[in-house]
């Protein structure tokens, strides 16, 4: 019986790792599987264009061969923008589908739906599309880490903005309400100070559900504001950009970036009507002159041609989710073949100064274990009618 169990220890510690790709939930010898939600119906629907270019974009990964000898299965599903929905499908997804991760589900709200379960299964909650501040906390939420710039970063270069061009002035923000929106309120505060902007700034909150964002923007206007901040997802930011301007409202309009796409936004609400607008980027834009030539605006238009022929190279999503492709291409190429769940999320966390062709010069990904905010810089730009321009430098965020 002795000399029995020594040979099944052996023939055990002969071949651990077999044993252990055995138990990698998501991963087989010849498969990699990984999944995501996405909003391809409902109000946010605009956005659905992110899943579809992620999706193309792991074909053409497939056809060059896949990842470690494994082809990528990105199964994403649609959540229609409900946290419910968003609840069931990553359920389907972690339980039924046993993908290895999850990478860039959208939505503030729909992954605040998901994010203790996630964490609680230990499940890696990957560069979710949203930018809510709290997606930073490698502290409580260490299986969760966000990409792009948080709302709350990007508020604060608003109001640094504004001070600097105007010592009085009377703010109004029309804002999304639900940890998105709410951000946008943090950080104008932040900078412009609690004391001020509790005595002056008014509000108007936006639910998704709402058919339009008319009557907060009539009752704003009916404040006296000169300023205002749009916290909007793209449908209802294109609506607010005409009813400001069908109404005559001559305010100095800040815009979040998640909404400046020129085929979703600013075509929709009439390209004319927001001229002057200010919001920030971090991505390069189509329509800028300044990238006709650039080697990383080519590379992205070359995949569009062969992979998305039928894409719009003016939508910001679609460069957004050629981005994200080239993120998961580098995190799973740095796993080297190992995609454990801890090793996806230590890798994640062990960006260094990583260059994505279609971010702006200057901003990179970087990335620690205690640091889950891979993106912290932007640039300001305005609409001229035709495009963004962008001015001045690049900006951080105050500290909080």
């Amino acid at each position: 019986m002795l000399l029995r169990r020594r040979e099944i220890l052996i023939a055990a510690l002969a071949a651990p790792a077999v044993a252990r790709a055995a138990d990698l939930p998501g991963v087989t010898a010849t498969e990699l599987r990984i999944g995501n939600t996405m909003p391809y119906s409902g109000p946010n629907s605009a956005y659905g264009v992110i899943g579809r270019t992620e999706q193309a974009f792991i074909r053409m990964l497939n056809e060059q061969g896949g990842v470690a000898g494994r082809k990528i299965n990105f199964i994403t599903y649609d959540d229609g923008f409900s946290p419910p929905k968003t609840v069931e499908q990553t359920r389907r997804l972690i339980e039924q589908d046993k993908v290895a991760f999850l990478f860039n589900p959208l939505g503030t709200p729909t992954n605040n739906a998901i994010l203790r379960y996630c964490n609680q299964r230990k499940m890696p909650h990957l560069f979710l599309a949203t930018g809510a501040d709290k997606w930073g906390n490698w502290k409580e939420t260490p299986w969760t880490m966000g990409w792009q710039p948080s709302y709350r970063t990007e508020a604060q270069i608003y109001a640094k903005h504004l001070l600097s061009q105007r010592k009085e002035f009377r703010l109004a923000i029309v804002f999304q309400n639900d940890d998105f929106g709410k951000d946008y309120i943090s950080g104008m505060r932040d900078v412009i100070g609690t004391e001020r902007f509790d005595s002056s700034v008014k509000t108007a909150s936006f639910e998704i559900t709402d058919p339009t964002p008319d009557s907060q923007i009539l009752s704003l206007q009916e404040s006296g504001a000169d300023v205002l901040m749009i916290a909007l997802g793209p449908k209802a930011a294109a609506q607010a950009i005409r009813k400001v301007h069908d109404i005559g409202w001559k305010a100095e309009r800040y815009l979040t970036n998640v909404s400046l796409s020129v085929g979703a936004v600013m075509q929709p609400a009439g390209i004319e009507k927001g001229v002057g607008i200010i919001t920030s980027g971090y991505l390069k834009e189509q329509g800028d002159a300044a990238w006709r030539d650039d080697p990383g605006m080519n590379e992205y238009r070359a995949f569009m041609k062969q992979w998305m022929p039928d894409g719009d190279l003016h939508d910001a999503n679609t460069v957004y989710g050629y981005a994200l492709g080239r993120t998961l291409q580098q995190l799973l190429a740095q796993c080297d073949g190992d995609f454990s769940r801890e090793n996806v999320m230590r890798q994640a966390a062990s960006l260094h100064e990583v260059a994505i062709p279609v971010l702006l010069p200057g901003v990179v990904l970087d990335t620690g274990p205690q640091d889950y905010r891979p993106i912290q810089k932007m640039q300001l730009q305005r609409w001229d009618g035709k495009s963004w321009v962008r001015f001045g430098g690049l900006i951080e965020g105050a500290q909080v």
